[in-house]
């Protein structure tokens, strides 16, 4: 590995308004690093990022790229220094086609006398989707063709295509699946074999492990510390990030498996294209059913029908009390509250505030003679804040500017605060750090013990076995065998039934 410091931040601070997220950062990467910048949601990692990219100024501090100062204006000119980044959020523009967005900004590549030749533009999208492994998306065709997966791989060449000498992947993996992990995986390694760095984020404390050779630990918008690859030890690492020390196990002690024999939601027989074929299940009160299998298995597909959002070919979902789901309007009546995988597109409105999110599926409720009282909307919103320790400004900020954890308990919130009785969480603790999938863990149990009953979509099979009272495997949308809850019950017994 080459000593040569590619990139130097000195005293790196960031205030916006009165919140201080950074509190002058001074880090070095060095070529031929891969570099994980951990920490909890809020820690200041993302933005940290933002301003080596460009995305953001500091409020004060220095950045130096290559041994000469470094202050990019905005992300262009970023990447014109040699500096990419894959941001956490979606970064595609809809409306427009896929080499379009690969050359956003750059169309002067492909310009002669002012005209864009858009055969050469397509041409060279096509290559370059190529040289990572992707030879199934149409350069031509509309972005919104292509699924939240292919977006972000969309997004990965638009970043690389310039050979940046620093490359950051802010929360990316958590976004794709196995195959899409492994492009990522790939170029990784290119960029450290060609003596660059790589910054990489990520919440999945086992994959840092493995990906990086070295760790920065942040906290509260403090340095903390940084590791070497022989310092990473996990629950050491747990430590730093959280500030106090943490016992390995997150989940239920219990192993009764206990649950009532009342059904509350019932699938029969549930067809839906090639995605779902015959699939049927029975959630009692008081149960959490977890439900995994690999991500094209028909299990994320299963949890928008039950919520009413996909119309299955046949088959039906049915409450407790005879009421069909046909759509979401049903579900929500029904107090069945539904968190999606894809929380920013499709669980929040990220332009509105913390409130307008919060009372959305309550205002039914909230309004009396056809009025909503603000006060009231207030009460309400300020009650779910203070019970899911919501860390935020005020209520009327916007969603947006929240970490993941905070984002993922707004929308906890808001079917908390419209009395939901079924919860379905597709991934509920996809890209949130470790104390608040402790909060959500807890959060989950109490439900459960209220009588609460939650079907819990996940691909992290210590989760799975974790919280379940049953198991149902899902491969090839087909059920493929139901576990329960067991001490004995391991991931190599789940996997087998999975592949």
């Amino acid at each position: 590995m080459n000593s040569e410091v590619l990139l130097r931040s000195d005293q790196i601070v960031k205030h916006f308004g009165l919140t201080h997220a950074l509190n002058g950062i001074s880090v070095e990467v060095k070529r031929g690093e891969v570099v994980g910048l951990i920490g909890e949601n809020g820690s200041g990692k993302s933005t940290f990022s933002s301003i080596v990219s460009g995305i953001c100024p500091p409020t004060s501090g220095t950045l130096e790229l290559k041994g000469q100062p470094y202050k990019p204006l905005h992300a262009m000119d970023a990447q014109k220094h040699g500096v990419s980044m894959i941001t956490q959020e979606m970064g595609t523009l809809p409306g427009i086609r896929v080499a379009d967005n690969i050359f956003l900004g750059r169309e002067e590549l492909f310009a002669r006398k002012g005209i864009v030749n858009r055969r050469e533009m397509y041409q060279a999208a096509r290559e370059a989707l190529g040289r990572i492994g992707i030879t199934d998306i149409d350069p031509e065709a509309p972005i919104a063709r292509y699924s939240l997966e292919d977006r972000k791989l969309i997004e990965v060449v638009r970043g690389i295509y310039t050979e940046p000498d620093v490359f950051i992947v802010d929360e990316t993996t958590t976004a794709l699946s196995q195959k899409g992990r492994d492009i990522i995986y790939r170029l990784i390694k290119k960029f450290q074999k060609e003596d660059k760095a790589v910054i990489f984020i990520s919440h999945d404390l086992e994959e840092i492990m493995e990906v990086c050779n070295k760790l920065i630990v942040l906290r509260d918008g403090d340095f903390i510390e940084q590791l070497s690859k022989e310092e990473f030890e996990e629950e050491r690492i747990k430590e730093l990030m959280v500030g106090r020390k943490l016992t390995g196990d997150y989940y239920r002690s219990d192993y009764d498996g206990s649950f009532s024999n009342e059904v509350v939601l019932k699938a029969e027989n549930i067809y839906m294209g090639h995605t779902l074929e015959g699939v049927s299940l029975e959630l009692h009160r008081g149960e959490i059913l977890g439900i995994g299998g690999l991500t094209d298995c028909g299990m994320h597909d299963l949890g928008r029908v039950l919520f009413g959002i996909e119309k299955p070919l046949y088959g039906s979902v049915t409450q407790g009390n005879g009421a069909r789901i046909r759509n979401t309007r049903q579900a929500i009546a029904g107090r069945i509250g539904y968190v999606s995988k894809n929380r920013d597109q499709e669980a929040l409105i990220l332009s509105a505030s913390i409130l307008d999110n919060t009372v959305l599926p309550s205002l039914g409720k909230l309004a009396k003679a056809g009025l909503i009282s603000k006060k009231e909307e207030k009460a309400f919103t300020g009650i779910q804040v203070e019970n899911l320790s919501i860390k935020c400004r005020e209520i009327e900020q916007d969603v947006r500017d929240l970490s993941g954890g905070n984002k993922q308990k707004v929308v906890l919130g808001k079917w908390l605060g419209n009395e939901s009785q079924i919860f379905i969480l597709d991934c509920p603790t996809r890209g949130i750090d470790i104390g608040v999938k402790a909060f959500m863990y807890q959060l989950m149990y109490r439900l459960k013990q209220e009588g609460k009953s939650i079907i819990m979509i996940s691909e992290e099979l210590p989760e799975l076995i974790g919280m379940s009272d049953r198991i149902m495997i899902m491969k090839n949308g087909k059920v493929q065998k139901v576990f329960e809850r067991s001490a004995e019950l391991n991931e190599s017994t789940l996997i087998k039934e999975m592949v």
